[in-house]
């Protein structure tokens, strides 16, 4: 069996280490034949519980005994990974691993179990995995529960069997300090109240899982933990509030790197004294050559105020923009927390903190959802000179960046209203042509639809799902989830399926 063209892989969620959530490379999906005539449900891959992740791609894998395929992952709670064919040749899974084993008392985590815990009826995976294709290795952070023991393993599987390629590694860390569940003048990873929400990220050979809670159960830290890729030896970790509380890295997208080693990561609430090391509502940049080291920070003049509301600054996570030649400030960050109000920040030099006025390249409050809190937990899309939202509340919302500034207002918006908790947008393009801008709507009984509009005027719905229900409505969605959009499909990972759409013809 021989797979169709497979187009270009997307190894990590909103597509790459940037974070900018665009897909550059489609060049089926366009504005013209994305509507309800020529676009809908395709064909649903049945998986065993809900799936947080977003699914990720990789073309042309030769299985053992099964052919060439291009496939998609998927990752669910119930400590389960599947390898799909992504086309539909055939609906069974290529193949299946899970991390459990009842019999030798290894389970998935109740939530019963764990306070604060709203994320299904148990915990296994929530993070998207992130694959290397080079050495064909997809990276998984998983929970269980082994005989009475809440355990987190890092796993390294191969792309075309699902086996590990190395034994699973237990995370645990400790660093000196006084802060929340400190013992002796230690702060340990504590493996009941910590949960690696955001996607991995896989920069120059070490795969980083980040942390935060689950409900700000106490206590809890952020906590960022290395991994070498080819062994799972760990190799470096730090803790944002060593000598406070909280400071959890909450964004699904995930922590960003770019080319020179620099991680780029957004702690939500917690601690913000930085003369003892806590950095619990802060943007930092981080450098990963020879351990986790902080080289500068953003720190919001109100940042005190945003702690004590739970206005997490990092509910949404940090995009970097593609280099703004000829600008004063050439390498830029872009965010937005609970609060709305959207930052651009110069990577180089992020401000650090000023109690009277941030000193940043610029800032727009109220920019994003509506309300007083809880306006925007989604790291936004980059395309074409376009920064794209789906706050809470809201419409879906383009920015332009010129000459290293957004415009202070929309150049574009929709008139569709997103509920809690927004969307996550991403966007499929052919470079700089017939760009796409894909919104899942999640409802608070988690039915909800897929929205896509014209990249260029977003005033322009193209297709939504319920346009033709009784073909193309989704099941169900599962909170801030984001699609995978490549090589002519859209996968939309649910509770219960992959659910997969495409030209009907």
């Amino acid at each position: 069996m021989t797979a169709v063209a497979g187009g270009a892989p997307v190894l990590t969620r909103h597509f790459d280490n940037a974070r900018t959530g665009a897909n550059l490379n489609e060049t089926t999906l366009t504005p013209a034949n994305v509507n309800s005539a020529n676009f809908g449900k395709k064909f649903s891959l049945a998986i065993d519980g809900n799936s947080y992740g977003q699914p990720l791609y990789v073309p042309n894998v030769a299985i053992p005994n099964q052919g060439t395929h291009n496939v998609i992952y998927v990752a669910t709670e119930n400590d389960s990974v599947y390898a799909f064919d992504a086309d539909g040749l055939t609906m069974a899974p290529l193949w299946k691993r899970n991390f459990t084993n009842p019999a030798a008392g290894i389970t998935t985590i109740p939530c019963a179990e764990v306070s604060g815990c709203g994320v299904a009826s148990n915990i296994g995976i929530t993070a998207t995995p992130v694959i290397d294709s080079a050495s064909g290795t997809i990276y998984v952070e998983a929970r269980t529960k082994e005989n009475g023991a809440y355990i987190h393993r890092v796993h390294a599987l191969s792309l075309a069997t699902g086996a590990s390629k190395v034994p699973s590694v237990v995370v645990q860390a400790s660093v000196a300090g006084t802060g929340a569940g400190s013992m002796n003048g230690q702060v340990s990873f504590d493996p009941i109240t910590l949960n690696d929400r955001p996607g991995l990220l896989l920069l120059n050979g070490v795969v980083y899982l980040t942390f935060a809670s689950l409900g700000d159960t106490e206590p809890y830290h952020g906590w960022i933990i290395g991994y070498d890729a080819s062994t799972l030896a760990r190799v470096s970790f730090f803790n944002d509030t060593p000598n406070g509380s909280a400071g959890g890295y909450w964004h699904a997208a995930g922590p960003a790197g770019d080319s020179a080693g620099n991680m780029f990561i957004i702690a939500g609430n917690g601690s913000i004294n930085v003369s003892s090391q806590n950095y619990g509502t802060a943007m930092l940049r981080l450098s990963t050559n020879g351990g986790l080291t902080v080289m500068d920070y953003f720190m919001p003049f109100n940042a005190a105020n945003l702690s004590t509301i739970d206005a997490d600054l990092g509910a949404g996570g940090p995009l970097l923009l593609p280099d703004q030649s000829g600008t004063t400030h050439p390498h830029l960050l872009i965010s937005c927390g609970k609060e709305g109000r959207i930052y651009l920040v110069d990577r180089d030099n992020m401000g650090k903190f000023n109690s009277s006025s941030d000193q940043i390249v610029q800032e727009i409050p109220n920019a994003v959802g509506t309300g007083t809190n809880d306006r925007n937990f989604a790291t936004p899309a980059y395309w074409n000179g376009k920064v794209y939202f789906a706050g809470n509340g809201d419409v879906l919302k383009a920015f332009s960046l010129s000459n290293g500034l957004l415009s202070t207002t929309p150049v574009s918006q929709g008139t569709f209203t997103f509920a809690f908790p927004g969307g996550a947008p991403v966007v499929s393009a052919n470079g700089n042509t017939n760009g796409i801008v894909w919104v899942l709507h999640h409802t608070s009984t988690q039915s909800g639809a897929l929205h896509a509009y014209d990249a260029n005027d977003l005033s322009t719905e193209l297709y939504n799902s319920d346009q033709v229900s009784t073909r193309d409505a989704l099941p169900s969605v599962v909170k801030f989830t984001e699609p995978l959009v490549v090589n002519g499909k859209v996968y939309v990972a649910n509770k219960t399926a992959v659910v997969v759409y495409g030209l009907l013809q």
